[in-house]
């Protein structure tokens, strides 16, 4: 008889754990001051939305437990806020044994059981905020949480996880499939939904019967033009690594005060900007499969042609930023391209210095296409905080951002880039450029 007894007991312990934890925190959240978590499974350094969001929530009296990989440096306004927690999740790689399937269905039970002794390790939440993509397996198990502990679910889209997976295996692969088909399902879970634009509240109205609410991106305060005594600090410095920021007339070393851009004089200190220098183009990246960088590479190689064919035209400096997996394929691609009045580099900025060089630039270029066609790029709402005019290459939903010929120019190919570069580039050396700006 006791035998039995002892089975029965070692089946209802863990149910029974779990039923008092459940109890405990939904009655600790009760009692709490209100707490949100703002949840990014992905890197919380690259993840500006999300980081809008829990400044925003802090100031409205929440106190905000930041949860994600922290990989890159944060701003001091997130580290220095006492109402914002960062919570870091360790970073796990793909297995790189079995099967395609099985690596992938290894990962994700893995970060959902790390995801969820997370949640049961916090204080309880009022609302959990998660960042679609990557959904999978947060979405679940934020639901799961919310289910147990008490709160609500509030999903941001920023684009369609499976139409990402979809570059890289096909639209037809099944694990995209299966991926759209759990997207959609647990998508349906959530209390409240946002999104990045309209097209994209259609489409989750029209196919998936998801309610979201549109809420284009705002640039932050700290994107804005760049004063010129701030611009020379930033050449300088950047010139100590990157020799495209360094004078071309010259074998001085960037200590003297000068920089590809700028020169600051010695006996009064002021800064002025060099007779004759190069334009500073500029474009970000997370060097992944909907950014077509070779379409950029096409246009330099035109616009060199252009200078060797005799346009008096700015040499260049294109400086672009970002970390991501095809980063090591375009830098081989630069590498051996033998540009004479081009300059190419590919810095990894510090937070703080990346608004600097867009307030410092004379024009952006932004390739993202869009996977889904349905999201805007974040890059181009922080260059027009910048004032700063843009080329973009078209997809669908792009008008909602950019406006032809108003605050950027649009274009599909390297050919359409490549004419605008030498109208933009003039224009912006002789103060007569766009302006660059979000409506």
């Amino acid at each position: 008889m006791a035998a039995p007894c002892e089975t029965l007991l070692q089946l209802l312990l863990p149910p029974l754990a779990v039923l008092l934890l459940c109890a405990w925190k939904r009655w600790r959240r009760r009692a709490a001051v209100g707490h949100v978590a703002v949840v990014v499974l992905g890197d919380l350094g690259r993840s500006p939305r999300m980081q809008y969001h829990a400044q925003s929530l802090a100031r409205c009296g929440f106190s905000v437990t930041f949860l994600g990989f922290y990989n890159s440096k944060l701003r001091g306004e997130l580290l220095e806020n006492d109402k914002i927690a960062i919570v870091g999740l360790a970073e796990l790689g793909t297995p790189a044994v079995g099967p395609r399937v099985l690596q992938y269905g290894v990962k994700v039970v893995v970060q959902a059981l790390q995801l969820m002794w997370a949640f049961v390790k916090l204080e309880p939440v009022d609302y959990i905020f998660l960042q679609n993509p990557p959904g999978l397996p947060a979405i679940a198990v934020c639901w799961l949480t919310c289910c147990l502990f008490g709160g609500k679910l509030v999903v941001d889209w920023h684009n369609y996880g499976y139409s990402i997976m979809g570059l890289a295996h096909g639209p037809a692969h099944p694990l995209v499939l299966l991926a759209k088909w759990y997207e959609k399902l647990c998508g349906r879970l959530s209390h409240l939904n946002l999104c990045v634009t309209h097209t994209m509240r259609e489409d989750l109205a029209q196919n998936w019967s998801i309610r979201a609410v549109a809420v284009h991106d705002r640039p932050a305060s700290f994107f804005r033009e760049t004063p010129l005594d701030q611009q020379h600090r930033l050449f300088v410095k950047m010139a100590s690594v990157h020799p495209a920021f360094r004078p071309r007339a010259s074998t001085s070393d960037p200590a003297t005060g000068q920089s590809a851009f700028t020169e600051r004089d010695a006996s009064s200190g002021l800064v002025t900007p060099r007779q004759g220098r190069p334009a500073l183009l500029v474009s970000s990246t997370s060097w992944t499969e909907d950014e077509d960088f070779s379409i950029l590479l096409d246009a330099l190689e035109a616009y060199e042609q252009l200078i060797d064919g005799g346009e008096s035209l700015p040499a260049l400096v294109c400086a672009i930023t970002g970390k991501g997996p095809l980063k090591e394929h375009y830098s081989h691609l630069i590498d051996h391209k033998r540009f004479q009045h081009i300059s190419v580099c590919t810095p990894w900025l510090e937070a703080e210095d990346y608004p600097l060089l867009l307030g410092a630039a004379d024009l952006g270029v932004c390739l993202h296409k869009s996977s889904s066609g349905l999201d805007l790029p974040m890059k181009v709402v922080d260059m027009f905080g910048c004032c700063l005019p843009v080329c973009a290459v078209n997809f669908r939903c792009l008008h909602e951002l950019v406006k032809h010929g108003e605050n950027g120019l649009v274009f599909q190919d390297s050919e359409e880039l490549a004419a605008q570069l030498k109208v933009a580039v003039v224009a912006g050396l002789r103060g007569g450029r766009l302006t660059g700006r979000v409506e």
